[in-house]
């Protein structure tokens, strides 16, 4: 018991887990969406255009997380207005957003001769969020639970059938820009505990790993919602006891989680079609 409540005593460890948690909540909250969506590109996308509006927000010595969540705002926006023109898909349109969002990002790093906080950006480092930072990731899985709770069968459906959605009067269109913008916060505050690179995986896996437990949507959410929190928990208690970075740690354990679901699947292969029934 010590070996595993030792490092949760320590004040800056107990911050990193809630933020650990709060984040990997809001990405369990939506991932869902987005592995049936097939949408997995748009949260690497999204996490890569933050970088120039971070690199704008330290040059101006403004908080780092307001100039990513404005860069990822704006992304989850421009990527809603060309996908909507007939002449572009919306992977064509996340492509063209993400290369050229990140492109403008190394430029302004590169013109402003530093790279300091880089590697922080890239790898995420749950450990140095401070209590004040708690508020805005609290507030944005707040706002995420809310509008899911709100808009969730609506998103549901059009995830599911967009044809079927619009044809009842559902907007498929309003509800993805709705998804866009909470997964843009949603992948802001997940660049703060995994970083730039990992964000994806954060969004996805869990997502991923819940869908082989069950079939059935709500309980997916849930689902993923525990192996979010196992992560978190198992991660950082790996990460201080191992001293590897707390990001890596909270992913790998995540991926684990998803290799062990996998392989239960395959020696109950009908326990998915008994969960359906």
């Amino acid at each position: 018991m010590t070996w595993l409540l030792e490092p949760f005593a320590l004040p800056f460890m107990q911050t990193a887990l809630a933020a650990a948690v709060l984040v990997g909540l809001s990405a369990a909250l939506l991932g869902g969406y987005v592995v049936h969506r097939r949408m997995a590109f748009i949260g690497d996308a999204l996490a890569h255009t933050t970088l120039p509006g971070v690199a704008v927000a330290y040059l101006s010595g403004v908080s780092l997380s307001v100039g990513a969540t404005a860069a990822g705002v704006f992304t989850a926006v421009l990527i809603d207005w060309l996908s909507r023109r007939q002449a572009l898909r919306e992977d064509t349109a996340i492509g063209i957003v993400f290369t050229g969002m990140f492109a403008a990002g190394i430029v302004i790093l590169s013109r402003s001769g530093t790279t300091r906080n880089l590697t922080e950006v890239l790898l995420g480092n749950v450990l140095a969020v401070a209590p004040g930072d708690l508020w805005l990731i609290g507030g944005v899985t707040a706002a995420v639970a809310v509008a899911v709770l709100l808009l969730h069968k609506e998103l549901e459906l059009a995830s599911y059938d967009p044809t079927h959605a619009a044809a009842i009067g559902v907007n498929p269109d309003r509800l993805r820009f709705v998804l866009l913008v909470l997964l843009a916060l949603a992948v802001v505050t997940a660049i703060q505990v995994v970083g730039l690179i990992l964000t994806t995986a954060l969004l996805v896996t869990p997502a991923a790993t819940a869908a082989l437990v069950t079939s059935r949507f709500a309980r997916a959410t849930a689902a993923a919602a525990g192996v979010s929190v196992f992560s978190s928990f198992v991660g950082l208690l790996l990460s201080y006891h191992l001293r590897v970075p707390s990001g890596a740690s909270i992913v790998l354990t995540a991926v684990a989680a998803f290799a062990v679901a996998g392989a239960t699947r395959l020696r109950l292969p009908s326990k998915a079609a008994a969960d359906s029934k």
